[in-house]
Protein backbone atom coordinates (compact mmCIF):
# COMPACT_ATOMS: atom_id res chain seq x y z
CA UNK A 1 0.00 0.00 0.00
CA UNK A 2 1.28 3.25 -0.68
CA UNK A 3 2.18 6.05 1.26
CA UNK A 4 0.45 9.24 1.50
CA UNK A 5 2.33 12.01 0.32
CA UNK A 6 3.27 14.95 3.74
CA UNK A 7 3.59 17.94 0.91
CA UNK A 8 0.26 18.81 0.70
CA UNK A 9 -0.97 22.54 0.27
CA UNK A 10 -2.69 24.49 2.86
CA UNK A 11 -4.44 27.46 3.69
CA UNK A 12 -2.40 28.77 6.30
CA UNK A 13 -1.45 32.32 6.11
CA UNK A 14 1.58 32.83 4.44
CA UNK A 15 2.57 36.83 5.49
CA UNK A 16 1.70 35.68 9.66
CA UNK A 17 4.63 32.20 8.36
CA UNK A 18 6.74 34.88 7.17
CA UNK A 19 6.01 37.26 10.54
CA UNK A 20 6.61 34.55 12.75
CA UNK A 21 10.58 34.76 11.51
CA UNK A 22 13.21 36.59 13.04
CA UNK A 23 13.24 39.89 11.03
CA UNK A 24 16.29 39.23 8.33
CA UNK A 25 14.59 36.18 7.73
CA UNK A 26 11.39 37.51 7.20
CA UNK A 27 12.47 40.22 4.60
CA UNK A 28 14.64 37.24 2.86
CA UNK A 29 11.42 35.35 3.00
CA UNK A 30 9.27 37.71 1.30
CA UNK A 31 12.14 38.75 -1.01
CA UNK A 32 11.99 35.25 -2.01
CA UNK A 33 8.53 35.07 -2.61
CA UNK A 34 8.33 38.17 -4.24
CA UNK A 35 10.96 36.53 -7.33
CA UNK A 36 9.30 33.45 -6.98
CA UNK A 37 5.40 34.73 -7.74
CA UNK A 38 7.24 36.98 -10.45
CA UNK A 39 8.73 33.81 -12.15
CA UNK A 40 6.12 31.38 -11.24
CA UNK A 41 3.48 33.31 -11.86
CA UNK A 42 1.14 31.64 -8.99
CA UNK A 43 1.14 33.54 -5.34
CA UNK A 44 3.14 31.52 -2.45
CA UNK A 45 1.26 28.89 -0.19
CA UNK A 46 1.88 27.11 2.53
CA UNK A 47 2.45 23.18 1.76
CA UNK A 48 3.47 21.88 5.79
CA UNK A 49 6.46 24.24 6.30
CA UNK A 50 7.16 24.83 2.80
CA UNK A 51 6.54 28.14 0.49
CA UNK A 52 5.57 26.62 -2.74
CA UNK A 53 4.73 28.35 -6.10
CA UNK A 54 2.23 26.25 -8.72
CA UNK A 55 1.36 22.70 -8.80
CA UNK A 56 3.07 19.55 -10.16
CA UNK A 57 2.03 15.83 -10.79
CA UNK A 58 4.79 13.63 -11.09
CA UNK A 59 5.13 9.91 -11.98
CA UNK A 60 8.35 8.19 -11.34
CA UNK A 61 9.29 5.21 -13.12
CA UNK A 62 8.05 2.59 -10.64
CA UNK A 63 4.75 3.92 -10.46
CA UNK A 64 4.56 6.30 -7.65
CA UNK A 65 2.94 9.51 -8.16
CA UNK A 66 2.23 12.43 -6.40
CA UNK A 67 1.73 16.28 -5.87
CA UNK A 68 3.92 19.05 -5.12
CA UNK A 69 4.63 22.71 -6.09
CA UNK A 70 6.79 23.78 -9.03
CA UNK A 71 9.02 25.55 -7.06
CA UNK A 72 9.63 26.93 -3.40
CA UNK A 73 11.42 27.12 -0.12
CA UNK A 74 12.18 26.70 3.24
CA UNK A 75 13.23 28.93 5.49
CA UNK A 76 14.99 26.47 8.27
CA UNK A 77 13.77 25.90 11.80
CA UNK A 78 12.85 29.09 13.70
CA UNK A 79 14.55 30.88 11.05
CA UNK A 80 18.09 29.39 11.73
CA UNK A 81 20.48 27.89 9.45
CA UNK A 82 19.89 27.83 5.76
CA UNK A 83 17.35 28.63 3.26
CA UNK A 84 16.45 25.40 0.82
CA UNK A 85 15.51 26.54 -2.36
CA UNK A 86 13.88 23.58 -3.68
CA UNK A 87 14.64 24.11 -7.65
CA UNK A 88 13.74 20.70 -9.28
CA UNK A 89 16.78 21.09 -11.36
CA UNK A 90 19.58 19.46 -12.52
CA UNK A 91 23.04 21.38 -10.75
CA UNK A 92 25.26 19.71 -12.93
CA UNK A 93 23.45 21.48 -16.12
CA UNK A 94 23.51 24.80 -14.28
CA UNK A 95 26.34 24.46 -13.29
CA UNK A 96 27.12 28.05 -15.57
CA UNK A 97 24.31 29.34 -13.80
CA UNK A 98 25.41 28.18 -10.10
CA UNK A 99 29.01 29.57 -10.11
CA UNK A 100 27.39 33.20 -10.50
CA UNK A 101 25.14 32.85 -7.72
CA UNK A 102 27.14 33.72 -4.90
CA UNK A 103 27.31 31.98 -2.05
CA UNK A 104 25.73 28.73 -2.06
CA UNK A 105 25.57 24.89 -1.44
CA UNK A 106 24.16 22.48 -4.21
CA UNK A 107 22.47 19.59 -2.98
CA UNK A 108 20.28 17.37 -5.93
CA UNK A 109 17.45 19.35 -6.49
CA UNK A 110 18.33 22.07 -4.04
CA UNK A 111 19.97 24.97 -3.21
CA UNK A 112 21.21 26.38 -0.18
CA UNK A 113 21.60 29.82 0.72
CA UNK A 114 22.10 31.91 4.00
CA UNK A 115 20.75 35.00 3.54
CA UNK A 116 19.29 36.60 0.02
CA UNK A 117 22.59 39.45 0.21
CA UNK A 118 24.62 36.30 -0.44
CA UNK A 119 23.19 35.73 -3.79
CA UNK A 120 22.86 37.64 -7.10
CA UNK A 121 18.92 37.75 -7.37
CA UNK A 122 19.42 38.07 -11.34
CA UNK A 123 20.54 34.69 -11.63
CA UNK A 124 18.80 33.15 -8.99
CA UNK A 125 15.58 34.48 -11.18
CA UNK A 126 17.01 32.51 -14.29
CA UNK A 127 17.82 29.17 -11.93
CA UNK A 128 13.88 29.35 -10.59
CA UNK A 129 12.67 29.98 -14.42
CA UNK A 130 15.27 26.96 -15.61
CA UNK A 131 13.54 24.75 -12.84
CA UNK A 132 9.97 25.90 -14.09
CA UNK A 133 10.38 24.75 -17.54
CA UNK A 134 11.87 21.59 -16.32
CA UNK A 135 9.25 20.72 -14.31
CA UNK A 136 6.60 21.96 -16.98
CA UNK A 137 8.27 19.60 -19.87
Amino acid sequence: MATANKTVPTDADVAAFFAAQPEARAADCRALAALMHRASGHPPRLWGKMVGFGDHHYVYGSGREGHTFEIGFASGAGGKGDISLYLACDASVHAALLARLGKHRAGKGCVYIKRMADVDEGVLAELCEAALNEVRR
